[in-house]
């Protein structure tokens, strides 16, 4: 008789209901967050940001636009871990070109993804937080 504490075996063939479905899903994002340094990085400023737009008041479509860019800089993060660990099963512990080529793009579209979020940060921040920064500033 199989102990309660034994591992289940992988699933290897295919989901049988949505609720499947979502635990791999769910399963797949605590990994990403609890394996990658830099999609902890992201949700720690994700939510300082949200935190932000929350003590501003943003309108409705500043929110928006701040939602988009995080959750957009958080996709590019997924996906270059999808593209790394890909590589790495495929090369292994070589070298291939190819394979720093595919990381290194992917890695290029979380920049990319993250300077469209610290634009939209500015536009959003700036005219809300400045008056305050020179009312500060000119205090003293």
């Amino acid at each position: 008789m199989a102990s309660k504490n034994s591992p289940k075996p992988p699933q290897i063939d295919k989901n049988h209901s949505f609720w499947q479905s979502w635990q791999h899903a769910w399963n797949g994002l605590k990994t990403v967050v609890k394996e990658e340094r830099n999609m902890q990085t992201h949700l720690v400023l994700g939510a300082v940001a949200l935190l932000i737009g929350w003590a501003v008041h943003l309108t409705t479509s500043d929110w928006l636009w701040l939602c988009l860019a995080i959750f957009l800089v958080m996709l590019c993060e997924i996906n270059n871990t999808i593209a790394e660990n890909i590589c790495d099963l495929v090369t292994g512990p070589h070298y291939h070109p190819l394979a720093k080529k595919v990381k290194d793009i992917a890695a290029g579209a979380v920049v990319f993804a993250a300077a469209f979020a610290v634009i939209v940060g500015l536009i959003l921040f700036v005219p809300k937080l400045w008056p305050l920064v020179l009312a500060w500033t000119t205090k003293g």
